[in-house]
């Protein structure tokens, strides 16, 4: 079977819209979505209806978390006072945009989806705000595979697209017993582990304004890294229109997280 997962579509309806209709094409008989409906972009609520209204399984993001949460729900990954500033910019926008029905189907999304032998988050399985960077250390990032309970780990968040294969490998934990004096060794084999990270359809962030998203093949285990062009110029002036930061506008005309060099290195969040 084959099947279609997207990410951190952050209310860009036009690029949503391309997508679905290049998986249409593609023939993927279900779609998964691992979150991030909204956020940034200008068109949250329609965003969050067109998902509903196909029926399609998502699992919660960090921004549609912190839509529901308040920024309680904290990440503190802003790379300088004014990205942090222009971030707090965006979500009190969606907080005033979103309708109560959409905030009330954000709430509800699960943390994590599962089918058969695939798991689907939003960061990892451990949180919405974990990023799977793809030189995480091999272990940690095998840990983080075992703990979904699944061979191949889908996952977006950085919208950056990659697959990261984790090759089988015979895994050695030491406990010491200080009653007995002595290390007890335990042995296990781990076999061979995937995570693919499906990029983002709505905010890209690998150097062109193309959407990204996945198809899999359950039976032969192929991924397809898909790139959608659509017009991402109706979008950034919607993103202007509707007044939203322009730098964000920019910044997905370019496909770039545009992150300033922080110019206070002490400062802490403040959330």
């Amino acid at each position: 079977m084959k099947i279609a997962v997207m990410s951190c579509i952050h209310g860009n309806y036009e690029a949503l819209n391309e997508v679905l209709i290049d998986i249409d094409r593609h023939s993927a008989e279900k779609i998964y979505c691992v979150g991030d409906l909204v956020g940034y972009g200008p068109y949250p609520n329609e965003v969050v209806k067109l998902i509903r209204s196909l029926d399609i399984p998502t699992a919660q993001g960090c921004w549609d978390e912190d839509i529901v949460e308040g920024l309680n729900a904290c990440e503190c990954s802003y790379p300088s006072l004014l990205a942090e500033k222009r971030g707090k910019l965006a979500h009190e926008w969606t907080n005033k945009e979103v309708h109560p029905e959409v905030r009330q189907y954000l709430a509800q999304l699960p943390h994590t989806l599962k089918e058969n032998n695939l798991c689907f988050v939003h960061g990892s399985p451990n949180s919405n705000h974990e990023y799977l960077l793809p030189e995480m250390d091999a272990f940690a990032a095998l840990e983080r595979v075992l703990a979904s309970n699944a061979d191949v780990l889908f996952c977006g968040h950085t919208h950056i697209p990659y697959v990261r294969t984790l090759d089988s490998a015979q895994l050695q934990v030491k406990v010491h017993q200080p009653q007995n004096k002595e290390e007890r060794s335990i042995s296990f084999n781990a076999p061979l582990k995937r995570i693919i990270n499906v990029g983002s359809v709505g905010e890209p962030r690998h150097g062109r304004p193309n959407a990204t998203y996945v198809v899999y093949d359950t039976e032969t285990e192929e991924v397809i890294l898909r790139e959608v062009e659509y017009d991402y110029k109706k979008t950034c002036q919607a993103i202007i229109d509707r007044g939203l930061p322009p730098i964000f506008a920019w910044r997905l005309a370019r496909g770039l997280e545009f992150a300033e060099k922080a110019d206070d290195p002490t400062h802490v969040c403040e959330r």
